[in-house]
């Protein structure tokens, strides 16, 4: 019968269990992953079964690397999502959280636009580093994209998104995020922006309670993730908890329109 082991086919005997598996083929793995799962008992294998046998500590050649780091996945999922295009602009708490998320799941291809520069009062929630404070928030990003995962394409722009340059940017993209700061950024992407279906933001300072955080759709193309309400303002400021469950919630809601998910 065939299976997938490390993301290559192979044939074995009827009846092979995952031990057996494991001692054929690397004695050493103690991490031992079936369809997504860790596995610590034995079991039989089943046609198509995906088996990941990986060694704790060890780094694993380049040809491997991928596989295994998309060894936790539902199966299926990766092939779908590595030949996507998520174009996400504005890069501070919403839009890098969403970019490192996506980065992680192997979304093909990232395209990223920001104009800003790193200062202090961007580190309480968005993914950079002490050390990059004066760099360009686009630059800083991809390179801290690029160590989590060199297998994703990006694209990275140091550049104001405006409707002149919006479609130029975006408009290959399956997937557009909108991660402004200011409702009239926030505004002109969703007037100016027709390719492709939005996942934006809005609602989501302070430190109330995560559960006002939801999904609402807004006509066939438009998805706004937040509580509709919370602003930022004096006295209600922006923080990583809620932010961090605003931007990961547009994370998903990405992952569910590129795998084709209809609610």
């Amino acid at each position: 019968m065939k299976i997938n082991l490390n993301e290559r086919e192979i044939v074995v005997e009827a009846g092979t269990t995952l031990f057996q598996l494991r001692d054929q083929k690397k004695q050493t793995a103690d991490v031992l992953i079936c369809n997504g799962a860790v596995v610590a008992d034995d079991v039989a294998l089943a046609e198509g079964d995906c088996i990941t046998l990986i060694q704790r500590g060890e780094i694993p050649p380049a040809e491997e690397l991928e596989a295994l780091m998309m060894a936790r996945h539902t199966p299926g999922v990766h092939e779908k999502i590595k030949g996507a295009t998520v174009g996400i602009a504005g890069l501070g708490g919403l839009g890098s959280a969403v970019a490192v998320a996506l980065a992680r799941i192997g979304v093909g291809r990232l395209i990223l636009a920001d104009f800003d520069i790193v200062e202090p009062s961007n580190l309480n929630r968005q993914q950079y580093f002490i050390d990059q404070i004066g760099l360009m928030k686009a630059e800083a990003l991809e390179a801290n994209l690029r160590r989590i995962n060199p297998y994703v394409q990006y694209e990275a722009h140091c550049i104001r998104v405006a409707p002149e340059n919006i479609e130029e940017l975006f408009g290959e993209v399956d997937v557009m995020v909108e991660a402004f700061d200011r409702a009239d950024q926030k505004a002109m992407l969703l007037q100016s922006f027709h390719a492709a279906p939005i996942v934006a933001a809005s609602g989501l300072a302070g430190h109330g309670s995560g559960e006002t955080i939801g999904v609402r759709k807004m006509g066939r193309r438009i998805h706004i993730v937040g509580d509709l309400e919370t602003g930022a303002a004096p006295g209600c400021g922006l923080m990583a908890p809620r932010v961090g469950i605003a931007a990961h919630m547009q994370a998903n809601v990405v992952l569910r329109i590129l795998l084709g998910e209809k609610d």
